[in-house]
């Protein structure tokens, strides 16, 4: 009887799991754009199986920049992702997306450079770029920092020309000769570095800029999928622990994406992603975004970015960050001790 018992339980069983498994995957609309250092966890993740595990099926969409990439968000194309932390705030201002994350500091990662045979004059006298063209990708972060590095040396943007190109037209345009000055975000600075000589003035780090990179989410989207948000937050938090966990193999796989993404550059330079742009565990974003003794971390960063873009005249007034920036996703993953357990994995 016992052993009756026991194959009935068995059969039971598997038939539950076999349910689990055969439950349809939900269909999450992923956006990024490619080749960069934090869009690498959505490979990683894709490469895994991880999607899957939580019961999502991404559809990934990739933009060149972040401008057009929130601006996609109006038809719905996209559900989640990851941006610019100044594509984020005006995310907010024009379409009502939320900040559910910071997906890295890439302060050193966004910077003002100049063409080889031009970088000693104006790094012995930065004061000599007043009146120059600077070619760069407006409402960007690498906008962000050049902005500061100028502010840092005392240049007004009204004192040079801002000439607003995309990254590989401003790649082209100093490779050329037909820029002196450019701003860049990585990996295309080590590609200009690489490839044409090109050489960093000042980085958002050293102009006093906290650049944040922003995993975002649709607010209506959000709102209506609450649970999907949170599992799409806990594969991220994943992928990114396994990366710097298994540096080596991670490695290998940047490899692979940046160059689906049409970038190659050194060993080094990857090395260098990895040890400039600190990323941020579970416990770490719920620090960050913390608001129990007043605005958090993570509001000081974005309102500076909400400062430059009121000066910049692309948003009329500096969004209250608590209409916008939110600890509920990642406060879902911790509550939830599956959610929870599989974003702290490193293996």
């Amino acid at each position: 009887m016992k052993n009756t018992h026991r194959a009935a339980a068995l059969v039971m069983a598997l038939a539950a799991g076999a349910a689990v498994q055969a439950q349809p995957l939900a269909e999450i609309k992923v956006s990024y754009q490619p080749a960069l250092y934090w869009s690498l966890p959505f490979h990683i993740a894709t490469e895994k199986g991880w999607w899957a595990e939580v019961g999502l099926k991404p559809v990934f969409s990739t933009f060149p920049a972040g401008v057009p990439q929130i601006a996609a968000s109006a038809s719905k194309s996209w559900d989640v992702g990851g941006t610019g932390g100044v594509p984020a705030v005006l995310g907010h201002v024009r379409f009502g997306i939320k900040t559910i994350g910071v997906s890295n500091d890439e302060s050193a990662g966004n910077a003002l450079l100049a063409r080889k045979d031009v970088a000693d004059r104006f790094a012995k006298d930065p004061a000599s770029i007043k009146g120059q063209t600077i070619v760069l990708t407006s409402n960007s972060t690498g906008d962000y920092a050049v902005q500061s590095c100028l502010k840092k040396w005392g240049i007004a943007k009204a004192d040079v020309t801002i000439k607003n190109m995309g990254q590989a037209e401003i790649i082209s345009a100093m490779s050329s000769n037909n820029a002196d000055l450019g701003g860049l975000w990585a990996p295309n600075i080590y590609t200009l570095e690489e490839k044409a000589g090109g050489r960093v003035l000042c980085s958002g780090k050293e102009g006093s800029a906290f650049v944040p990179g922003a995993l975002i989410a649709r607010g209506d989207y959000a709102e209506q999928n609450p649970e999907n948000v949170a599992k799409f937050l806990a594969v991220y938090l994943r992928a990114q622990g396994w990366a710097h966990a298994h540096k080596t193999e991670a490695i290998a796989m940047m490899k692979k994406f940046y160059e689906q993404g049409g970038v190659t550059i050194s060993e080094a330079s990857m090395r260098k992603e990895f040890d400039t742009r600190p990323t941020y565990t579970l416990a770490q974003q719920l620090q960050n975004m913390d608001r129990g003794k007043g605005a958090s971390t993570a509001d000081g960063w974005f309102g500076a970015i909400g400062e430059f873009m009121k000066g910049t005249g692309a948003i009329q007034a500096v969004p209250q960050s608590g209409d916008y920036i939110t600890d509920a996703f990642m406060k879902r993953v911790a509550a939830d001790p599956k959610l929870r357990e599989f974003a702290n994995k490193t293996n």
